[in-house]
């Protein structure tokens, strides 16, 4: 019981996805136009931003101080995570054996730091985590502008993309709910409300995410994989996939961490780096790819699902570390 509490996203994902994809291919296409009317175009749009609002809020900002003292990790994690990042997703979408997966790939390098796992396991790692904090509010607050950009420059040959419309939008699910839910924060009363359900909070913005990802593969995914009017894709191209994701989110948190060390920061900043710099959100990370179609959105839960696996182990080695070098010498 006490695993499935600590893991129970984990198996929403394993649990809603497969299910998402099998509803919608076997619905025909007409009944998925109409629960599609009846959702709304924007549904996934609202979501997100309260999403993004609900984490905004339960972030304690107060602890920023020493990480607005000293940038220098802040800046390296958010060029990781901003400009290495992509960068590394860039070269390898040649590789991909379908154009969805391959613009998903380049999605899911682009969209910003998580909102509240980059700081979970930099605590679990021993790591510093007030940097980690500032960059996941940085990179979500500019991710208006880096993501958009970044996507005109690599996809527009292939893909209709529209810049600015993809700007506006994530200005209104993005920047906006995260700005007021620190704003909301500055009463005192709301501010003690947020710390005393900070859990509860949290809970309910990831059930939001599950219920935008049981959307995302069940009026996306699924139809376009019942669709024989369109190419399928067979196991090989999602083994591709999945291994550069993997791949991308490796490469960026080694260069970060030893980027970190390189450049003089104590253990407990290439800590907070390495997590910061390497993780992306998922909920933006939707969104984005909801503009270009269903199979756009498997490399996002795939790099999703797995830094949640793979942070989670390097997350405990990293705090076994810590804690051997801690330990007295005799």
């Amino acid at each position: 019981m006490q695993w499935l509490k600590r893991h129970w996203f984990l198996v929403g994902l394993v649990v809603l996805i497969p299910t998402g994809i099998t509803l919608g291919m076997r619905l025909s296409p007409d009944s998925i136009h109409r629960i599609e009317l009846a959702i709304g175009p924007k549904s996934t749009t609202y979501l997100v931003a309260v999403i993004l609002f609900l984490m905004s809020f339960s972030l304690d900002s107060r602890q920023l101080g020493r990480s607005l003292r000293y940038p220098g990790p802040v800046i390296f994690a958010c060029l990781v995570n901003y400009g290495l990042t992509p960068l590394i997703a860039w070269p390898l979408m040649p590789l991909q054996q379908h154009n969805g997966l391959a613009i998903g790939l380049m999605i899911a390098a682009t969209v910003p730091c998580t909102m509240a796992a980059a700081s979970v396991w930099t605590r679990k790692a021993g790591g510093n985590d007030a940097v980690s904090l500032l960059v996941t509010m940085l990179t979500n607050g500019l991710c208006f502008l880096f993501t958009p950009l970044w996507l005109s420059v690599v996809v527009a040959s292939t893909f209709e993309f529209d810049t600015l419309d993809m700007m506006k939008r994530l200005i209104f699910s993005a920047l906006i709910p995260a700005t007021l839910g620190q704003l909301v924060r500055l009463i005192p009363r709301l501010r003690q409300l947020a710390i005393d359900h900070k859990s509860l909070v949290g809970v309910v913005a990831q059930s939001c995410v599950l219920i935008i990802v049981f959307s995302a593969a069940f009026l996306k995914a699924g139809p376009q994989l019942a669709d024989t009017s369109r190419p399928g894709i067979g196991l090989v191209p999602v083994l591709v996939v999945w291994i550069s994701c993997i791949v991308v989110h490796l490469l960026a948190m080694l260069i970060a961490w030893q980027g970190g060390k390189f450049l003089g920061f104590s253990r407990e900043d290439r800590v907070a780096v390495a997590m910061s710099g390497s993780q992306k959100t998922l909920p933006i990370g939707l969104l984005v790819a909801n503009h270009f179609g269903g199979f756009a959105l498997f490399p996002m839960l795939m790099y999703h699902a797995s830094q949640l696996f793979i942070d989670t182990w390097v997350a405990e080695r990293m705090a076994e570390q810590g804690d051997d070098n801690q330990s007295p010498k005799h």
